[in-house]
C-alpha cells in the first residue's frame, strides 16, 4: 500500500477572499486567507511591505484549529523614471486540525519595528475537498489497546523502499551560469511500509540553513505544495515529493557543496498476527540521509570582460516609436534582453552621449518566470533619445551588449538592428550658443589691442629703497631711546 502523505501536508493557498490591515505611515500590509476552506486544505497569513525591505518580523500567530505548515516568500523589484519600486512579501501557511469554525482571535505583529494590530475573523473549516485518506475510517476504535486479557501483540518492521536525495541537472558550470537543484523524497510504488510526515515544516527550515549556498544567487521556485509526481528511477517507477528547488549562480569559482542532511519520518511497525480487535500498528520513526552533493564551478574564458559580462542564453527584441524622427524632437527607443540565465544580474547596455544623440538614463522593467526546472525571463531598458544632426543612422553603433553563451560556450553580442532617417537643422551648435560668456569677456572687442613699450625707471627704485631705510633707522632710534 502506498504511504498517504497528503493527510498530514497540503500547503495550498487560496487567496480569493481576504481581510486586510494597513500599517499607518509605511506600505505595510497584513492579509488573512478566506472564510472558508476545507478541511484539507490550507489557510494562509501575508505580510506585505512596498518599497521597503522587511528586516524584521515577529512570529507568526499560533491558532488554535490551525497547525502551521511553513513559510514561503515572494519578491518583485522594478524601475520606473529613475525610481525604484519593490515589494516583498512573506506567507504563513497554516493547515486546518479539525472540521468547524476556527476563531482567529485579533493579534498584533511587530514589522521592522512597527507594532501592526490586525483584526480577528472567524474561519469556516468544511468537509476535505478530496478524501485523501484510503484506509479505514473506523481505524482508531480497532486500534485501541487490547484489555480483553489477549496475549501481547507482536510487530514486525516491514523495510520501506524510499530515500532522500538532493539532485542537480549539472554538476559542473561556469561562474554565473545557473543550475537547477531539487531535494526530494522518493517512494517506490511497490513499497509496503507505512510512511508519513513528521513536524515536515520545522524539519524542512532547519535542512535549507545547511544546503543553501552562501556563495551563490538563489532564484526559489516556492513550492507551497507537496505533491506527489511519478517520475522513474533507473528503470523502476517512484513518486517523487519535492520538498525545495531552486536555481543557483555561482558568484565565483568555490565548489558548491551540498551536505548530507537528514529527514525524520514516521513510520509504522505492522502486527505480525493481526486481528479484527486490537492494535495493528505501533508508531516509530525513521531517519532518511541525503548524499552530500558537489558542483564544480570554472572561470569563464579570457575576455576583457569577463569579470562584468551576464551569462546565460540571451536573444535581443526591440520596440522603437518611430524611425522618421527630427532634430531636437525626442523618441523612445525599448532594448529587450530576454532568455534564459540570471535575469536579475543583467546590466544596462553601456551608452554614452555623441554629437548625433544625446541618450537619457533608461526606465528599468524586469520579468522572471520559473518553471519546468528553469528560470527564464526579459529586462527592458527604456530609453528616450534626442536626435541632434540630420542624417541616417544605426541604433546598432550605440546599443551593444556583451554577455557569455555557456551552451556555444562563446562570447555573444547583442547589436541594435533599428536604423532611423532624422531631418532638420543641425544642433551641434546651439548649447554653445546657448552659453553666456560673462562681462569679462564682452570688454574684449572694447579693450586697446595697441603695443606700448615698457621703460625701466631706476629713480624710482633708488627713492623707495631710501624711504624703507629711513623708516628702519627711525623705528631702530625709537626702540633705544625708550
Amino acid at each position: 500500500m502506498r504511504p498517504d502523505f497528503s493527510t498530514n501536508v497540503l500547503f495550498t493557498l487560496l487567496l480569493t477572499c481576504f481581510a486586510s490591515t494597513f500599517a499607518n505611515g509605511q506600505n505595510i500590509q497584513i492579509t488573512l486567507g478566506p472564510d472558508e476552506i476545507g478541511q484539507n486544505q490550507g489557510w494562509t497569513i501575508t505580510v506585505s511591505i512596498q518599497n521597503d525591505r522587511l528586516k524584521s518580523i515577529d512570529n507568526f500567530p499560533d491558532i488554535e484549529g490551525f497547525s502551521k505548515g511553513g513559510q514561503s516568500t515572494s519578491s518583485q523589484t522594478s524601475m520606473i523614471n529613475g525610481q525604484i519600486s519593490s515589494s516583498q512579501s512573506i506567507i504563513m501557511n497554516y493547515i486546518p486540525t479539525r472540521q468547524g469554525v476556527v476563531n482567529v482571535p485579533a493579534f498584533k505583529m511587530k514589522v521592522n519595528d512597527q507594532v501592526i494590530s490586525v483584526a480577528g475573523k472567524k474561519v469556516t473549516v468544511g468537509a476535505p475537498v478530496t478524501q485523501p485518506r484510503q484506509y479505514d475510517p473506523f481505524r482508531s476504535f480497532f486500534e485501541r489497546d487490547n484489555t480483553y486479557g489477549a496475549p501481547p501483540t507482536e510487530f514486525i518492521d516491514i523495510k520501506e523502499d524510499a530515500f532522500l536525495a538532493l539532485s542537480t541537472n549539472k554538476d559542473e558550470v561556469y561562474v554565473g551560469e545557473g543550475f537547477n537543484a531539487v531535494l526530494a523524497f522518493y517512494v517506490a510504488e511497490d513499497n509496503k511500509a507505512p510512511l508519513y510526515w513528521h513536524q515536515i515544516s520545522k524539519q524542512l527550515s532547519e535542512i535549507l540553513k545547511k544546503i543553501k549556498p552562501a556563495n551563490c544567487w538563489e532564484e526559489n521556485f516556492s513550492i507551497e505544495n507537496i505533491e506527489g509526481e511519478r517520475i522513474n528511477v533507473s528503470g523502476k517507477m517512484y513518486t517523487r515529493y519535492k520538498m525545495y528547488q531552486a536555481n543557483f549562480y555561482p558568484l565565483n569559482t568555490e565548489p558548491i557543496v551540498f551536505p548530507s542532511v537528514p529527514l525524520e519520518m514516521l513510520k509504522y511497525k505492522v502486527a505480525k498476527n493481526p486481528s479484527f480487535f486490537g492494535q495493528n500498528r505501533q508508531e516509530d520513526f525513521k531517519t532518511f540521509y541525503s548524499k552530500q552533493k558537489t558542483v564544480k564551478v570554472k572561470e569563464l574564458p579570457p575576455h576583457p570582460l569577463s569579470k562584468q559580462v551576464a551569462v546565460g542564453d540571451y536573444r535581443l527584441e526591440e520596440k522603437i516609436s518611430s524611425t522618421a524622427l527630427e532634430t531636437g524632437k525626442s523618441f523612445s527607443y525599448d532594448f529587450i534582453i530576454y532568455g534564459e540565465g540570471n535575469v536579475s544580474s543583467i546590466e544596462k547596455p553601456v551608452v554614452k552621449n555623441t554629437p548625433n544623440f544625446d541618450f537619457y538614463e533608461p526606465n528599468v522593467r524586469q520579468n522572471i518566470r520559473r518553471e519546468n526546472n528553469r528560470v527564464t525571463g526579459s529586462k527592458t531598458f527604456s530609453y528616450f533619445i534626442i536626435p541632434k544632426e540630420p542624417g541616417e543612422f544605426k541604433l546598432g553603433d550605440d546599443f551593444k551588449w556583451i554577455f557569455f553563451n555557456p551552451t556555444k560556450k562563446v562570447y555573444d553580442t547583442l547589436k541594435a538592428k533599428s536604423a532611423v532617417v532624422v531631418q532638420g537643422e543641425s544642433l551641434k551648435n546651439e548649447t554653445i550658443e546657448s552659453v553666456d560668456a560673462g562681462s569679462f569677456y564682452d570688454q574684449i572687442f572694447d579693450a586697446d589691442n595697441s603695443l606700448k613699450t615698457v621703460t625701466d625707471n631706476r629713480l624710482m627704485k633708488v627713492l623707495t629703497n631710501l624711504f624703507i631705510f629711513l623708516m628702519l633707522a627711525g623705528s631702530v632710534y625709537l626702540l633705544f631711546k625708550k
